[in-house]
């Protein structure tokens, strides 16, 4: 048995002001999921916002060439890092629902000597590209910040080309883990 326990506009609308409301976190996150070799090319303002939950693109095979599309990119690290695995020849798709998070990731590739950064502003249940377009999906606890989160992944589905990866790395709880009060309360969509 499904519980909706918030329309969907509500959970979106908690969340833009939880992620508004985040203060920098410092580089502390970098420092804990990334090595000092991969965070020596991001520019200091991704480093300084991320918020991910884990360090996916260790094990994601993104190749020079490959199109990328990163869900909820929040302020570049992870887009930044596909940029320099991907060269010239490839493209990174940074998708964000916050104008304020695309402004960052776009000031840090553009700090980073990237030209192959692209920012999309956009709900992940609505991906605005066009079917089987691109090579690789990546998502750091972004995921779970969606109320539709099967809408996502037959989003990601619909614009992956034939062979294409996905490399997500998010945290997940059961609605009857959790108490009503818990589940609807905004600090737990944001968090």
């Amino acid at each position: 048995m499904s519980r909706d326990l918030l329309r969907q506009d509500d959970v979106r609308s908690l969340v833009r002001d939880a992620y508004r409301a985040t203060p920098p976190t410092e580089g502390a996150v970098a420092a804990r999921l990334y090595a000092d070799a991969e965070l020596a090319g991001v520019p200091a303002i991704a480093r300084e916002h991320a918020l991910g939950v884990a360090n996916h693109l260790r094990y994601a095979d993104i190749r020079p060439g490959d199109v990328v599309l990163d869900l909820g990119c929040g302020a570049g690290i992870d887009s930044v890092l596909a940029a320099l695995r991907t060269g010239p020849s490839g493209r990174v798709l940074a998708l964000d629902f916050l104008p304020e998070m695309l402004e960052l990731t776009q000031r840090a590739a553009e700090e980073a000597g990237l030209a192959n950064v692209e920012t999309v502003e956009a709900e992940m249940e609505a991906i605005p590209l066009a079917d089987d377009g691109v090579d690789v999906v990546i998502s750091n606890g972004s995921l779970n910040l969606s109320p539709r989160k099967a809408r996502v992944l037959a989003e990601c589905a619909r614009v992956l080309r034939p062979g294409g990866r996905v490399w997500f790395a998010d945290l997940t709880v059961r609605d009857e883990d959790l108490p009503p009060e818990i589940l609807t309360h905004p600090a737990t969509w944001a968090g």
